[in-house]
């Protein structure tokens, strides 16, 4: 059964420190129910993290500093690398194996999995493809004409109904598409200041760090309303990246240059 953030509280749980010590986590997703898988831009590595006590299972390094990282399967990993590439990494009994290398386009920012394709959005001329995992262009968001509806697309996530959501640090706005980069609708709030990491709990219920706003937001996009849960009073500074696990309802949380990852566990109301 799905959570309601609504009524649902966030409790803290122990905080989870990334080895190494200080470091730039620009990315994060959940493998499995206790492993998370952790883009080290600093280190230029990727690491699978054991989500319970934060112990290194696997690393593995990079020609280029990593940003940010999708699952395209339970056992594959596509994450930006440098400007121009993609690295696949393969995820299977909590060994990370490094994969082919894809070129794209231009400088990228985000990208997510969708329909057996990545959507990747770029930061030079802010707009989007949709990509094969061969790296072939099968569709492209019209640069000269809505492309101007962006300004940097830095983070995107994918819902379970194949809806795709972006957030743009530059516009303070989350845009939702569909699978063919046709666009639904746009959301702004003036609780939405530097939208960075987000990620879908549902179809209408979204996770959305607020930067600027050092909180991490609920966006329901069929009310169009968003919602404060957690803020600075809840150790809450600076969010920037973001990750869900549904089995263990915990949220992730990392701001930019740090090495510790907030934990928080999901706790609805009877």
């Amino acid at each position: 059964m799905s959570p309601d953030l609504t009524t649902a509280r966030l409790e803290p749980q122990p905080d989870l420190q990334v080895a190494g010590g200080k470091c730039s986590i620009s990315d994060m997703t959940v493998v499995s129910p206790d492993t998370l898988l952790v883009s080290n831009c600093t280190k230029k590595c990727v690491q699978l993290m054991d989500s319970r006590q934060g112990q290194v299972l696997s690393q593995v390094q990079l020609q280029d500093k990593p940003w940010r990282m999708c699952l395209t399967d339970r056992n594959t990993a596509a994450v930006t690398m440098g400007e121009k590439k993609i690295q696949m990494i393969q995820v299977k009994d909590n060994t990370l194996t490094l994969g082919k290398v894809l070129t794209v386009s231009e400088n990228i920012l985000g990208i997510t999995s969708s329909r057996n394709s990545l959507v990747v959005s770029y930061g030079k001329t802010p707009w989007l493809e949709v990509v094969s995992m061969d790296g072939k262009v099968l569709k492209q968001f019209d640069k000269r004409g809505k492309s101007q509806h962006f300004k940097f697309p830095v983070f995107m996530c994918p819902t379970p109904d194949g809806s795709i959501f972006i957030s743009d640090s530059c516009t303070n706005t989350i845009t939702k598409l569909d699978e063919s980069l046709n666009i639904l609708q746009t959301f702004t709030s003036p609780l939405l200041y530097d939208p960075c990491g987000i990620t879908a709990v549902t179809d209408d219920q979204i996770l959305v760090c607020s930067r600027d706003n050092n909180s991490l937001l609920l966006l329901q996009p069929s009310t169009n309303t968003m919602s404060t849960l957690l803020g600075i009073d809840d150790g809450i500074w600076g969010p920037y990246s973001l990750a869900y696990c549904p089995d263990q309802k915990k949220v992730y949380i990392a701001s930019w240059f740090t090495y510790t990852i907030k934990v928080y566990q999901l706790a609805e109301d009877n």
